[in-house]
This record gives C-alpha cells, sequence and structure tokens, in this order.
C-alpha cells in the first residue's frame, strides 16, 4: 500500500488512516451504494463524505450537506423534501428541498440518528423508489442521488431502542465505514499540528510557530476527546497567542501538559517505533578526561534527523519543517553524516 499524508482534505499516514483512505476509493467507485459513516464527534466524518464525492463520477454535481440535529424538527421536512406553493402558511411559493438540490450528486446527512420516525419514512421511499414527495405536493418527484449519512451515535442501539426505524438502518448501512479516533492515531498528530500551524500562519513574514519536542509528546499523549477539532481549535488559539515563537509545555493549557517535563524522553518520542523506551535522556558516559562533546552533540543531531525523517515517512520538506530548518540543510546534513533518508 502506498505511503499517503494527504487525500481529499484528510491528513493521516497511519494505518487506520491508510486502510480509510483505500476504502474510500473503493466506495467512490460504486458512486450509487449507500455509505453510512459512523465515529466520535470531531473525527471528520463530513471530510470522508466530501472525498467519496470528490473522487466519484458524481463529483461535477452538488455535494449537499444537511445537519440533522441542527435544523429543527418543523423544518427539517421542508428543508429536506421541499414544498408547494400554499402547502402551509407562508409558503407563497413553490421551494426545493435539499434532496432534489443534490439531484445528480451526493447527499449528506450529518446526525442522522436524531432525524424523527416520521421523517425516516420519508426518506426511506427517497432510497427505495429514487423519488421524492414534497411537503403538500401529490406528484412524485425522480432523483437520482447518493446518499451518505454519518452519525457519533450507535445505530443499532437505537433500532433495538425502536428510536430508529430497522429498515433504514440496513438501507443506509450497505457500505459502513468508521472514522477512527485521533487517540488511536498517534502517527497523525504531528502531521496535522504541522497543517494547522501553516492554516493559522497568516502573516507570512513571521517566522514560523514551532513545537518544543517535549511540548509536541505531551500533546501526543492527551487522549484528544473533541478529536481533530479539539486540536484544531488548539493550534489556532496557540499559533495567535505565541505566533512565530517556540512553543513549550509552559505554554500548553494545562490539561494538555500530560508529561512531567524532568522525566520526558525527548530522544524516544512516543510514536517512534523500534527505539528502547525510557522514562529519562540516557546518562552521558563521563571519563577522567571528561566527555566526546562534539560527538554527542553530533549523535542527538543524527537521532533527531532520523526521528523526524521517522514521523513524516521519509518527506524531507516535512522533516525540515519539524526541525525548523531549510530543507536544503537538512539534505545537507542527511549527505554528510550518511544517514538512511
Amino acid at each position: 500500500m502506498a505511503l499517503k499524508s494527504g487525500f481529499g482534505g484528510m491528513i493521516g499516514r497511519s494505518p487506520q488512516m491508510l486502510e480509510l483512505f483505500e476504502l474510500i476509493s473503493c466506495v467512490a467507485e460504486d458512486g450509487e451504494s449507500t455509505v453510512l459513516i459512523q465515529g466520535q464527534s470531531g473525527t471528520g466524518k463530513e471530510l470522508i463524505a466530501r472525498a467519496i464525492h470528490e473522487k466519484s463520477l458524481r463529483k461535477s454535481s452538488h455535494f449537499v450537506p444537511v445537519n440533522c440535529a441542527a435544523i429543527p424538527d418543523e423544518l427539517l421536512e421542508s428543508e429536506l423534501f421541499g414544498y408547494v406553493k400554499g402547502a402551509f402558511t407562508g409558503a407563497q411559493q413553490s421551494k426545493i428541498g435539499r434532496v432534489q438540490l443534490a439531484d445528480g450528486g451526493t447527499l449528506f446527512l450529518d446526525e442522522i440518528g436524531d432525524m424523527k420516525s416520521n421523517l425516516q419514512a420519508k426518506l426511506l421511499r427517497v432510497i427505495q423508489e429514487r423519488e421524492v414527495e414534497q411537503v403538500g405536493g401529490i406528484k412524485p418527484i425522480k432523483v437520482d442521488v447518493r446518499i451518505i449519512a454519518a452519525t457519533h451515535q450507535n445505530l443499532e442501539e437505537l433500532v433495538a431502542a425502536g428510536r430508529f426505524r430497522e429498515d433504514l438502518y440496513y438501507r443506509l448501512a450497505v457500505i459502513p465505514l468508521v472514522a477512527p479516533p485521533l487517540c488511536e492515531r498517534q502517527d497523525d498528530i504531528v502531521l496535522l499540528i504541522d497543517r494547522f500551524i501553516d492554516r493559522f500562519s497568516r502573516r507570512k513574514t513571521d517566522q514560523r510557530t514551532t513545537i518544543d519536542p517535549v511540548a509536541m509528546q505531551s500533546l501526543q499523549a492527551y487522549r484528544w476527546p473533541g478529536n481533530v477539532r479539539e486540536l484544531e481549535n488548539l493550534m489556532q488559539r496557540l499559533v495567535i497567542l505565541h505566533r512565530g515563537k517556540r512553543i513549550t509545555l509552559k505554554e500548553l493549557p494545562e490539561k494538555y501538559c500530560c508529561i512531567d517535563v524532568n522525566t520526558a524522553d525527548i530522544f524516544s518520542p512516543v510514536t517512534e517505533i523500534a527505539q528502547p523506551s525510557s522514562s529519562t535522556p540516557p546518562e552521558a558516559e563521563w571519563s577522567e578526561d571528561g566527555l566526546d562533546f562534539n560527538g554527542l552533540i553530533s549523535e542527538f543531531e543524527d537521532r533527531l534527523i532520523l526521528q523526524a525523517l521517522s514521523r513524516t515517512g521519509g518527506n524531507k520538506k516535512e522533516a525540515a519543517r519539524m526541525l525548523n530548518l531549510k530543507r536544503t540543510t537538512l539534505i545537507e546534513k542527511i549527505k554528510k553524516k550518511n544517514l538512511p533518508a
């Protein structure tokens, strides 16, 4: 499987994300089957849906997102299915719904678990019959739309509790996908932080904001209940408050300080593989004649370069950014030290 760091607006090189990227490609090729994306809030379910749409033959038509939890129940029906003139007080002219707007394209129904049972029945008809009935209308309208639904709830439990239609659940879950939580994607945290720093560094003349290795290790150890959205919000705050500076553990809000600065192992980050773990930095070997200071510094530099290359999958540009070096400088060091790139 080819290593990727970006796919359809998403960032990741962890096994979970690489597998998800492959699944998205397969699902996009089909173009017809309904998809159910499940995962915690903030994991990027809409990004997954957009990636499926953009890589499908439907990409030239509309991608229409609807948050079923954000629209009041009394308005959701008319928003989804539209209405005819005079259907209710205030309906002075007909209006197409979002299902019709997505004709030829993709309808993304976020938080589908919050949809009321009467609307679930109408949605089931759209899927089964490929037609929509406007509020107050008497003639069904044919539509060609792919439906992608998403939820942070367990729909099987809602079905068992009688709060979600079983027939609709099975119609939606033809292709189930899972958006992995950030706490299971530690390999991706560095890449995401790098992307967010770039996004929020609006003044290009400023020196680039960087993250101290110990602060980075602490961020990787945090559980991220708000997932990628929480990380994005944190990085926006840090870049604004500490623009162009090096962010250390003391600049992080208290809840993100998950390690003791006195015992942090900057030689062996939590994402490093096949490295001996330790709770304290390795002791230098002292002798009566002292130590080889330059040799130790060179060795430490080698290890930092190799760790940066490992974290970025060998991407020298991203590794240089992590080390706050110019790309040409990093390449020169790799060649001079004869390091595996």
